[in-house]
């Protein structure tokens, strides 16, 4: 060790802290078993970490299985780590149990598993799953709504298409919770929880948020032309199906409800920079508004005012159209849309 240059050992230093910090968190959330199992998991994973950092340190002499001992545990810590795989077979929770089926014929969209709970609070509800047809020929808007839970630099985001039938649609990607099981930030940069793409009736999924859950909602117009509309729309089939076929896991970084939005966009314009409000997606309508998909003519302050929907669904009553209560002084939305 005495060979080794300071700032060599302060680099070593600081891959194993790094490396068993990431393996703490990787056996905290995967490890099975009560917490007590994860307590002592956990103290037997430091030890050798520990002992390569005090060898490190210059008792070598006294530790020198240390740096073996950790290396053959960060091996054995990642063999059993890609063995961890993605499932659909689990005990899920209600409202992510069925995943989404579509079939399109040309503008026809015949959609089962469209989700359309009526909920009282997070855990009373009628279960409803409907089966519902589209015609992309009839597809007129998209709304970007951000659901703020946690502060306002953490929302969840979500798109509703309008239709000019007067039906609404809403995609929403989500992390599929098994019962009992509840949404961690953390736990999903370590494969804790799978994803599911949920499309449901803006009264199921809309109102729980303003209602049930108790979360500040801003919905936004995009400005969006006819064949982006179905271009998007279109997008979230695809990645519905995909998951069908193949489940995924979520990640709190590079697969949320946030980064579908941007991979979507990409689509209609490839050019779209990289940007920390997509990790950051309490602002990401900032984002959205800078490159101009937002309803021209308005400051962004002036779009978030008018945006902001809790108040308005929380008046409203239950023979009211919920979607055209929340729209009323929207920038962007046609007279017709409103009440």
């Amino acid at each position: 060790m005495g060979l080794l240059s300071n700032g060599l050992l302060i680099l070593l230093a600081g891959l194993v802290l790094g490396l068993a910090v990431w393996g703490g968190f990787a056996l905290w959330y995967q490890c099975p078993g009560p917490r007590r199992v994860h307590v002592l998991v956990m103290a037997a994973w430091s030890v050798p970490p520990l002992a390569t950092l005090a060898a490190l340190a210059g008792a070598q002499a006294v530790l020198p299985w240390g740096p073996a001992a950790f290396l053959l545990a960060l091996v054995l810590l990642l063999s059993w780590w890609r063995g961890i795989r993605p499932s659909h077979e689990r005990l899920w929770a209600d409202d992510v149990a069925r995943m989404l089926v579509s079939q399109v014929n040309g503008d026809q969209v015949t959609l089962e598993q469209v989700r359309n709970f009526d909920w009282r609070s997070e855990t009373d509800y009628d279960i409803r799953w409907e089966t519902r047809h589209y015609d992309l020929a009839q597809l007129v808007s998209a709304d970007l709504i951000l659901s703020y839970w946690m502060g306002p630099a953490i929302a969840h985001t979500l798109v509703s298409f309008g239709f000019a039938d007067g039906q609404r649609l809403v995609f929403s990607l989500e992390i599929r919770r098994e019962r009992g099981e509840a949404f961690s930030a953390l736990g999903g940069f370590f494969r804790k929880f799978e994803t599911v793409i949920v499309a449901a009736d803006e009264h199921d999924i809309l109102r729980t948020r303003t209602h049930a859950r108790g979360e500040d909602v801003y919905l936004y117009r995009l400005q969006l032309r006819p064949d982006q509309l179905r271009k998007v729309f279109l997008g979230y089939l695809e990645r519905a199906a995909q998951l069908h076929q193949a489940p995924r896991f979520y990640n709190t970084l590079t697969s949320n409800c946030t980064t579908i939005v941007f991979e979507l966009a990409r689509r209609l314009s490839p050019g779209l920079p990289l940007d920390y409000r997509l990790l950051l997606s309490g602002y990401f309508a900032g984002y959205v508004y800078d490159h101009g998909v937002l309803t021209p003519g308005y400051s962004f302050d002036q779009l978030r005012l008018a945006g902001r929907i809790t108040e308005r669904a929380l008046q409203s009553r239950p023979q009211d159209d919920y979607s055209q209560v929340i729209r009323v002084g929207i920038p962007g939305v046609a007279d017709a849309e409103q009440p």
